[in-house]
């Protein structure tokens, strides 16, 4: 692998440009290659055989683009469709998840002792947290809750209103989510209703920003692997979506400006 050769990251939709902006802000020379796969959003409602067979197309379009990894920015994909692509691409080029990271991250620290996940309900099924965490740490508490209606929510837009704010205090008032010390945004559409989900706790509760912690990990990674691209010319990343949307346009902009280029990509045919 060149260092020169960009990152490839892909999500359901919108949520993974959460990961791509944290990592433009702590790796700025990189190029990124987004794959946005909005015809087949939201991820958990799928069948674990189809999101390992969106996962395995889109890697395998992104290692014809010429990435030097491929970071899957969906916590559904990385729970059901990870270990698939790294077996099918992991000779070849790095593949990097997003659970990983957060798992070390509360692990290494002390602080967190009854951890709250909400995600989609195949990562909630997966129990993928609950299960490495525990395994890592197992005085640590894990209390999980599916809140399935939030990713299609922030996909359409309707996040920052009444109606948002509704849904999210109707999910946070769970049962299941009594006593937490911490949250994590086991979905990486969640930290664009990070605001929301704070204001419901009044500090009480860190939420933790999970997309923050994935570009750290990010970096360390490729520093490791010694691929950091030296050259400081401006990156002309590229964004791919399986199906164009107004308001994919629209958050693609909040993150990165009125320069994205935004193309629609069917990579299912061949």
């Amino acid at each position: 692998m060149k260092k020169t050769q960009p990152i490839g990251i892909f999500d359901s939709g919108i949520g993974g440009l959460t990961v791509a902006s944290a990592i433009r802000k702590v790796l700025p020379n990189e190029k990124i290659i987004y794959f946005g796969d909005t015809a087949h959003m939201p991820y958990g409602d799928k069948s674990p055989e189809a999101i390992k067979y969106y996962s395995l197309k889109i890697g395998k379009f992104l290692q014809e683009k010429g990435c030097k990894v491929i970071v899957i920015a969906c916590n559904t994909a990385s729970s059901l469709g990870y270990q698939d692509l790294k077996d099918f691409l992991g000779e070849e080029l790095p593949i990097f998840n997003v659970i990983d990271p957060v798992v070390d991250f509360i692990v290494n620290h002390q602080q967190y002792q009854k951890v709250g996940v909400i995600a989609t309900k195949a990562t909630i099924r997966s129990n993928v947290y609950a299960l490495k965490i525990q395994q890592a740490k197992p005085a640590v508490e894990v209390k999980s809750l599916a809140t399935p209606l939030l990713a299609p929510m922030i996909e359409e837009g309707f996040f920052e209103n009444n109606i948002s704010q509704t849904i999210i205090n109707s999910y946070l008032s769970s049962p299941k989510l009594k006593k937490i010390d911490s949250l994590i945004l086991a979905c990486t559409h969640y930290p664009l209703i990070k605001k929301e989900i704070e204001a419901y706790y009044h500090e009480k509760v860190e939420v933790l920003s999970t997309a923050d912690i994935v570009a750290d990990d990010v970096k360390r990674q490729l520093e490791a692997l010694n691929l950091i691209n030296p050259t400081e010319e401006l990156p002309k990343d590229e964004f791919y979506v399986s199906d164009k949307t107004p308001s994919f346009e629209r958050s693609t902009k909040i993150f990165f400006g009125d320069k994205i280029n935004l193309v629609q990509k069917n990579i299912w045919d061949k």
